[in-house]
């Protein structure tokens, strides 16, 4: 049976420049990997077929004979593609298997750079820093470049050297039934180099551990859970990679007067039997530590809310302002003298039954006595 047409198997035009048959190529690769269809034959031949394919149209001398002379070019061991069972995975397919399964190493190449781990810092703030905002030091642990070796890890002197095993590269390669799998070194761990001589101050690591020194802004407004973020302060890259990045995540100290939700500010204020029933106005403290005065009409009830406008907590990264709510907590009198007594009692007996006073309570009995009344038909 005749060999089928490598651009066919690849599904490209003669004409397919090196890029769109790397496209091609990692596309059906996937497609037809034996760990995406184990036990189908089908995919498996598809597998060879395809790999053949690019092994001979991605190197340009064996395209042109292929070109010129089909698979005639091939026939007698003379072409270096390889046949059914053999392949080259040094074009790209390393970076393939990476893509499907996660590579080894986190899915970074072996010996290459390596970004630095971010970090997290806890800061707890007061409510007036949270309104006001404010600049302040944080000291944090952290791995810095040795500067002794200057993030090498090889004494003074000397340098890291190439791995044996590996040659350098990082990764091996194992052969594995009828294809070959690359993985990390396991004499370098997939670095590439190994250290004879380490260094002293941090016995090969590069790094060292050392406290530091960061100013840190609080903008005014900030909430509970907002973070901050401070670019490159988190753990130091290795191999040449950028610095993480340090996360202050923030929360708030409760108060002893104020609740927040969000901008709004509240406040719960104690209103004497009198005051209330009475009206009048008082005096309250706002979070910018100035005062407001605040009209109580006659026979406000616990519970009610006074809102001050604009006397909230600013609104994140803008000039707006939340509002103040006050709310009213009316308080029953306690350790009566007796003259006080008498005075209450003279009010109940001028009050009376009717309720007229409270309607709340009138309100409310008169529901109970209908509800006693359908109780009884």
């Amino acid at each position: 049976m005749s060999k089928r047409d490598f651009y066919d198997i690849l599904g490209v035009s003669r004409t397919a420049d090196a890029r769109e048959l790397k496209s091609a190529y990692r596309k059906l690769a996937m497609k037809y990997h034996p760990d995406r269809n184990p036990g189908d034959e089908k995919a498996e031949k598809a597998f060879k077929d395809v790999n053949e394919a690019y092994n001979i149209l991605k190197d340009d001398q064996q395209r042109a004979a292929y070109d010129q002379y089909g698979h005639a070019a091939f026939e007698g061991g003379g072409g270096q593609g390889g046949g059914a069972g053999s392949f080259d995975f040094g074009g790209g397919f390393a970076d393939i298997f990476e893509e499907m399964f996660g590579g080894f190493g986190g899915g970074r190449r072996a010996g290459g750079a390596q970004r630095g781990a971010d970090l997290r810092y806890n800061m707890q703030i007061s409510l007036e820093d949270a309104f006001q905002g404010k600049s302040t030091e944080i000291k944090i642990p952290s791995a810095v470049k040795c500067q002794s070796c200057q993030g090498s890890g090889a004494q003074k002197g000397t340098q890291p050297e190439n791995c044996g095993q590996c040659k350098g590269h990082g990764r091996v390669r194992v052969q594995q039934g009828f294809f070959t799998m690359e993985r990390a070194c396991p004499s370098c761990g997939g670095q590439g180099k190994v250290i004879k001589s380490p260094c002293g101050s941090c016995h090969g690591a590069g790094q060292i551990q050392k406290e530091k020194t960061l100013q840190v802004k609080i903008p005014a407004g900030i909430d509970e859970g907002n973070r901050i973020r401070l670019s490159g302060e988190g753990e130091p890259g290795q191999k040449g990679g950028s610095a993480g990045d340090l996360y202050i995540f923030v929360t708030i100290e409760p108060h002893a007067i104020f609740q927040r939700d969000e901008a709004s500010i509240y406040c719960r204020v104690p209103l004497s039997m009198v005051e209330a029933a009475l009206g009048g106005s008082l005096e309250v403290p706002t979070i910018d530590g100035g005062r407001a005065r605040l009209t109580i009409p006659d026979g406000t009830q616990s519970k009610q809310q006074f809102r001050l406008s604009g006397k909230g907590m600013p609104v994140l990264h803008s000039h707006q302002r939340g509002d103040m709510f006050v709310e009213v907590a009316v308080e029953t009198p306690v350790h009566l003298t007796k003259r006080q007594r008498e005075l209450l009692q003279e009010f109940a007996s001028e009050a009376g039954d009717d309720h007229s006073n409270n309607p709340q309570s009138r309100g409310f009995f008169d529901r109970a006595k209908e509800f006693w009344d359908d109780l009884t038909g």
